[in-house]
């Protein structure tokens, strides 16, 4: 038979095995071995965590600091945050510019609209102060053309007894260029007169308005038609 060795668990020494003639160092050394391996020295917390774990086929693979897994996690978990909030930042940017610009746009088309219901609306009553009125829509130089306008007209429609009512019916930016733009406005007039027995003229007629931001306000500079189209029946 082999000879059996003890297992490093039940290697135990005291002084009565030890042959007679051994000094105390000697025993020293004995009780030291002893010692060092029925309790072997561990470190705390770092041996566990890099303790290498078996395999399936009986090898055997480190294990690594959980530490350095977390660390890296959270790097990358923060480039990937940085990296999405500039691209909804470049993604954003576009879509408010485009909403400050059909805002805009919207009020272009207002302030069209407006100006021409106000310049071709009006009652033998209150032709007086068309002009007046009309003013709030217009530049110093097309307001003053208008104003002439009005001269010429004002007597004679008064005496005709002449109201003349304009519905726009659309409007559109045909161009923006901050402060300047051109919109294109589509109307539905009619007008009356007892001289006709007020049986309604009716005009299909659209403008070009040229237009400038002043003051925070958008104003006529210049005014053309661009179609006039008389739909009155004929009877």
């Amino acid at each position: 038979m082999e000879d059996q060795q003890p297992a490093t668990g039940d290697l135990t020494v005291d002084a009565a095995s030890v042959p007679d003639g051994t000094d105390e160092s000697a025993t020293r050394a004995v009780d030291e071995i002893d010692s060092a391996a029925v309790e072997p020295e561990q470190s705390d917390g770092e041996a566990d965590a890099e303790a290498p774990t078996a395999t399936a086929d009986g090898g055997v693979r480190p294990r690594r600091p959980r530490g350095r897994g977390l660390a890296a996690a959270v790097l990358v978990a923060a480039v990937l945050f940085v990296g999405s909030a500039a691209f909804a930042g470049a993604s954003v940017q576009p879509y408010l510019a485009d909403r400050a610009t059909a805002a805009t746009k919207l009020r272009v088309a207002r302030a069209a609209a407006n100006a021409i219901t106000t310049l071709w609306t009006y009652t033998p009553d209150n032709m007086n102060t068309l002009a007046d009125r009309a003013a709030t829509y217009l530049s110093g130089d097309f307001g003053a053309q208008y104003r002439k306008f009005l001269d010429g007209i004002v007597a004679p429609n008064k005496q005709a007894q002449i109201t003349n009512n304009t519905e726009v019916t659309g409007a559109a930016v045909e161009s923006l260029d901050d402060p300047n733009a051109v919109v294109i406005v589509f109307t539905n007039t009619t007008s009356t007169s007892p001289l006709t027995k007020n049986i309604p003229a009716l005009k299909y007629l659209s403008y070009r308005l040229f237009m400038k931001r002043t003051n925070d306000r958008w104003l006529v500079t210049r005014m053309t038609t661009v179609t006039s189209l008389d739909v009155t029946p004929q009877l």
